[in-house]
């Protein structure tokens, strides 16, 4: 039998890379599109020598119409697209708010109208738990109602998931899997996250604090209504999140209908505080991080944890790895990177 074509669009970022092992390994053909232009080619080296195979790749822009085109049209059928091609940094989107909103939206657009052009049907997308902005209750589950965004980023994937309930009416099945926060790293030390400059996310500065590239970890605020102060996040390993991903394609997979738009959270359900994952990457790595207590950083949410039982329930679907995991696969990945012992 031959296997299924899949698309992955970001597939040499961060989460799009550990998607594409998770696919590989679960028997799909995976072709990656990619603009580089947050990411280099180390990630794909690394699905290489995790997979021992090359992965068909195409360098171009989602936004590109015409080159999206001519993707569909020489790998092949697809049977499924995952969309990661969006930029994803909270305090970035609040500096370049017009980037954010060109680039996601016009991505989305560009993959939606070139599927349904070439009659493909089924679509992941990649969302986030900032379409909630500050819920009212936590855990937060899916039918919590979206409040204001706190960042033009959440702004974006509040959008991108109206624009997907709106054009599902036209046979399309898509679910969004809004994520709340990949941190880790592949167990093997080939895959991790790999910023471009300074990091914009907590786990990758701590990393390269520990290892000496950074003087120190800013907590952006210690006076929120939390027991600590520091604001609480779900972190959850990006391993998981690329499995999660696999069995939301086969989901799809695996249904009749013609038209489908189904939203999951994909968490935990446990909630972490800044402070807290800092105290546990000093235990985990034997590293002693220094840190300093900053002002609080626009955009950010105070809490936010995820009611999982309904990817649990639907999906078949949970987490393999703790949080020490993460962070001891962090480190590990970044002790690789700088080649320290």
């Amino acid at each position: 039998m031959d296997k299924k074509k899949v698309l992955v669009t970001g597939g040499a970022g961060y989460i799009g890379a550990h998607t594409v092992v998770e696919l590989v390994q679960s028997g799909y053909e995976v072709s990656i599109v990619d603009n580089l232009s947050k990411s280099d080619r180390t990630l794909l080296d690394g699905i290489e020598k995790i997979l021992g195979m090359k992965v068909s790749f195409y360098q171009g822009d989602c936004c590109d119409r015409q080159f999206m085109n001519q993707v569909f049209q020489s790998a092949g059928t697809f049977s499924s697209v995952l969309h990661f091609a969006a930029f994803k940094s909270v305090g970035e989107s609040v500096e370049y708010p017009l980037l954010y909103y060109q680039n996601n939206l016009n991505s989305l657009l560009t993959v939606l109208e070139t599927m349904l052009e070439n009659r493909v049907s089924d679509l992941i997308f990649s969302s986030s738990c900032t379409v909630y902005g500050q819920p009212d209750k936590i855990p937060v589950g899916e039918t919590a109602p979206f409040k204001k965004a706190e960042s033009p980023y959440g702004s974006t994937k509040q959008m991108s998931e109206r624009i997907l309930e709106d054009v599902a009416v036209k046979g399309l099945r898509i679910v969004s899997l809004r994520y709340f926060n990949p941190i880790g790293a592949h167990p093997s030390a080939l895959l991790g996250e790999i910023p471009l400059g300074t990091p914009n996310n907590l786990v990758p500065y701590l990393t390269q604090t520990a290892a000496g590239i950074r003087d120190k970890v800013t907590v952006f605020g210690n006076d929120y209504n939390t027991p600590d102060g520091s604001c609480i996040r779900d972190f959850i390993h990006v391993v998981d999140v690329g499995d999660a991903h696999v069995k939301a394609m086969q989901f799809l997979q695996s249904r009749d209908d013609e038209k489908l738009c189904e939203a999951f959270n994909l968490g935990t359900g446990v909630g972490v505080s800044v402070l807290q994952l800092l105290e546990k990457f000093n235990a985990v790595t034997q590293v002693n991080t220094p840190y300093v207590i900053g002002p609080r950083r626009p955009g950010d949410v105070e809490k936010v944890y995820a009611d999982p039982a309904k990817i649990n329930k639907t999906l078949g679907w949970k987490t393999k790895f703790s949080i020490d995991e993460s962070l001891l696969h962090a480190w590990q990945w970044e002790k690789k990177l700088r080649g320290i012992k």
